[in-house]
């Protein structure tokens, strides 16, 4: 049974919500967003909460009201603080920076690559760190990912790409026999 479901979502001050329907809206001075629950979850505003509230005890019914309490508490996060995800360019030659609205990343390839920066999203570079920050912690997690897959860590040097917070796990090169 789902404990994320029960616990109500604080609205701050910041954040302004309400429902249209089955469609809750979130909306600050600067942005606005919404969710749809298409009915699968009940939703409540009061005194500054949100509550998220099953339909009925049907085991997809419980998976419903756990993520979309988590959904709405994503959306609420965002808005108030934003979300961060930094990347670490490791090896010689490996470089990363930004020009006008696009990542240049020099990875060992015959040529750079380039990846058009969204809207929402802003990624800055300071020496070999790639810092991604945005309101949506789905976008922001997928540029991460996309970014890491053009060239992943390998073992044996710890080359490429790889989250600041992430571990390579080293492997030894070949040995000579005596």
């Amino acid at each position: 049974m789902s404990r994320i479901g029960k616990k109500p979502i604080n609205i701050p001050d910041a954040v302004e919500v309400t429902l249209d329907g089955t469609k809750i809206l979130f909306k600050t001075s600067r942005q606005s967003r919404e969710l749809e629950t298409f009915g699968r979850v009940g939703i409540k505003i009061k005194d500054g909460y949100v509550y998220v509230e099953k339909n009925d005890d049907e085991p997809q019914s419980r998976a419903y009201w756990g993520t979309y309490r988590a959904l709405t508490n994503n959306i609420v996060i965002g808005l108030k603080e934003g979300f961060v995800k930094n990347l670490e360019v490791n090896g010689v030659g490996y470089k990363a920076s930004i020009n006008g609205r696009n990542l240049e990343l020099a990875l060992g390839f015959s040529h750079p690559i380039i990846y058009p920066i969204p809207n929402g999203i802003e990624i800055t570079v300071d020496k070999n760190i790639i810092t991604i920050k945005g309101s949506d912690k789905q976008q922001v997690g997928q540029i991460a990912a996309e970014i890491r897959r053009f060239r992943p860590p390998e073992p044996y040097k710890g080359k490429g790409v790889k989250y600041s917070d992430e571990v390579i796990i080293r492997k030894t090169g070949k040995t000579s026999k005596k």
